[in-house]
């Protein structure tokens, strides 16, 4: 193996490290704004394919600004739990069963939250 290949990190680390940096702005940030704010060695156009592969699955959305664009997170870190759950659920054909294993294997304090959640209704 390469030194190179040896100093990756994990998958989805730089993913979550610039959503982190995104949420912490609050505001659209351009690649080069999300590479200051990262203060790492990353490339900018490393950078620029991290927000580009985000915006392609759906989790940012960006605007134009100048000849590029700023990137903001389309959901706060729940939200994005919370879809990527319904991404989960949607992979599968049976969701009856995935649901009902679901709920097996929630702790009872979370059981218990999401029957309020249920009784309460809709948000």
């Amino acid at each position: 193996m390469t030194e190179a290949r040896d100093e990756r990190r994990p998958a989805g680390e730089l993913e979550a490290a610039v959503l982190a940096a995104l949420w912490a702005a609050g505001t659209p940030l351009t690649p080069a704004q999300v590479q200051a704010e990262l203060a790492s060695d990353l490339a900018r156009t490393t950078v620029t394919t991290i927000l580009s592969r985000l915006h392609e699955k759906g989790t940012l959305e960006r605007q134009r600004q100048g000849r590029g664009f700023a990137y903001r997170p389309i959901e706060d870190p729940h939200g994005l739990t919370a879809l990527r759950m319904h991404g989960e659920l949607d992979r599968d054909s049976d969701r009856a069963t995935v649901l009902a294993r679901f709920v097996d294997r929630l702790s009872p304090d979370d059981e218990e939250v999401l029957r309020q959640l249920l009784e309460d209704g809709p948000r």
